[in-house]
C-alpha cells in the first residue's frame, strides 16, 4: 500500500516573514538603493524629468473574485496604475503595493500577488520596490506607480482644442466583452475571471503620443465616461462617430443597445487623445513604431458635452461606464430583495479606477 502524499504545508502570513521572502525573491531586494524592508525606497529620477505618480485600489468582491488567481490580481494592480502614468506621458520607474488580507490568510497568496505585480512592472522597465501589509476584513490591494516624464511632454485632460481629431489606441469594449462572458457562467466563467484582470497598459504608446497630442487619458472608466471627462476638463464638445469604433470582434454582431452597453462598460485601459489634424500622420506612425495602433473615432468642437454620432444623427453619449459609488441614486442590492446575499461573481464590476 502506497503512502498518500502529504498536502503542502499551509503557512499563515506573517509580516516579517513576508518581508524576508520579498527581499530574497524580488530583484529590488538585491539591487535597490535601499533594501526591501526599510521604511522607504530611494529612486533615481532621470535628469531634467519630473515625477508622475498614480495610486489605485483593488477590492475583493468589487474588482476581483475570491478565486481570482493572485498572480493575476497582482499583475492587474500594477497595470491599472501603469495605465494612469502612461496617460500622462510618463515612463514607469517603480511600483509599490499595500496589501490588506484577513488574519490567518496563507502567505502563499501574498507571495503570488507580489510575483504577478513584479512581472507586470518589469515588462515596462519598472520593479516592485516596497509597500505595506496589514490585516483587515477583506483582501485589498493598493498600488502606487512612480514614473518620470519630461516637463514639456506632460499631458493632461485639459488641452483638447476645437478642430482636434479624437483618437484611441487598441480596441473598444474589451472589458465589456469579458463582463458578458462572466455573466453567462458555465464553462466560460474561468476564462472570463482571468480576462477581467488581463490589462495591457499602453505605456509605450503613451510615451510616443505625448509628443503629438493636446490632451489624453485612459479609458479605464469606459469610452463614454472618458469622453465626458475629457470634454468637461477641456471645456469642449466631443463627437464620437460610432461606425468608426474599433470594436472587439465579439461585440460586432450584437444589437445596438447590447453593443453600446458592452462597448462603454469600462475596463478597456486604452488611451483616448486629442490631436491636431496636421500631427495625425506622425502620431499614427509613432504609435505603430511602439507596437500599437491608433484610430480616429471622432472630433473636438466648440461647445460642451460628449455626443455619439451614427446613421440617424447625434445623440447624447449614453450614461454608461464605471463609477465606483454609482451615480447617486439609491438602489436595491443586486440580486433582488433587500438584504438578499449575492454571489461575488455577480457583485464584481470588473473594471478598476
Amino acid at each position: 500500500m502506497t503512502a498518500r502524499p502529504r498536502p503542502p504545508r499551509r503557512t499563515v502570513i506573517d509580516e516579517r516573514a513576508f518581508h524576508r521572502w520579498l527581499a530574497r525573491a524580488l530583484p529590488a531586494g538585491r539591487t535597490g538603493r535601499l533594501p526591501l524592508g526599510d521604511d522607504a525606497a530611494a529612486l533615481d529620477l532621470p535628469r531634467g524629468s519630473v515625477a508622475v505618480v498614480s495610486t489605485d485600489a483593488l477590492v475583493q468582491g468589487v474588482h476581483f473574485l475570491t478565486d481570482s488567481p493572485p498572480a493575476d490580481v497582482g499583475a492587474a494592480a500594477s497595470a491599472v496604475s501603469l495605465s494612469d502614468v502612461a496617460a500622462n506621458g510618463g515612463s514607469p520607474l517603480a511600483v509599490f503595493l499595500a496589501v490588506v488580507v484577513p488574519r490567518g490568510s496563507e502567505q502563499r497568496w501574498a507571495e503570488r500577488l507580489a510575483v504577478g505585480a513584479e512581472r507586470e512592472a518589469a515588462r515596462y522597465g519598472a520593479h516592485l520596490l516596497g509597500g505595506d501589509t496589514k490585516p483587515g476584513p477583506t483582501r485589498v490591494v493598493v498600488s502606487t506607480v512612480v514614473g518620470a516624464a519630461r516637463p514639456g511632454r506632460l499631458v493632461g485632460r485639459r488641452g483638447a482644442r476645437p478642430g482636434d481629431l479624437l483618437v484611441t489606441t487598441g480596441v473598444v469594449g474589451r472589458g465589456g466583452a469579458a463582463a458578458r462572458k462572466l455573466a453567462t457562467g458555465g464553462a466560460e466563467r474561468g476564462r472570463a475571471v482571468r480576462a477581467m484582470l488581463r490589462i495591457t497598459p499602453r505605456v509605450r504608446e503613451g510615451v510616443a503620443l505625448a509628443r503629438f497630442v493636446h490632451a489624453m487619458l485612459d479609458t479605464s472608466d469606459g469610452l463614454a465616461e472618458s469622453c465626458r471627462l475629457l470634454a468637461e476638463a477641456s471645456r469642449v464638445r466631443l463627437v464620437v462617430h460610432e461606425p468608426r469604433l474599433p470594436l472587439v470582434r465579439s461585440l460586432r454582431g450584437l444589437s445596438a443597445p447590447s453593443r453600446r452597453r458592452a462597448a462603454f462598460y469600462g475596463g478597456d485601459y486604452e488611451l483616448l487623445a486629442a490631436v491636431a489634424p496636421p500631427r495625425w500622420p506622425a502620431a499614427q506612425r509613432a504609435v505603430a513604431a511602439a507596437g500599437g495602433r491608433l484610430t480616429v473615432i471622432g472630433r473636438v468642437e466648440a461647445g460642451r458635452g460628449a455626443w455619439l454620432a451614427g446613421v440617424r444623427g447625434e445623440v447624447a453619449m449614453p450614461r454608461a461606464g464605471w463609477r465606483p459609488f454609482g451615480r447617486g441614486e439609491t438602489r436595491r442590492p443586486e440580486g433582488g430583495r433587500e438584504g438578499r446575499p449575492v454571489s461575488d461573481s455577480r457583485r464584481v464590476h470588473g473594471t478598476f479606477k
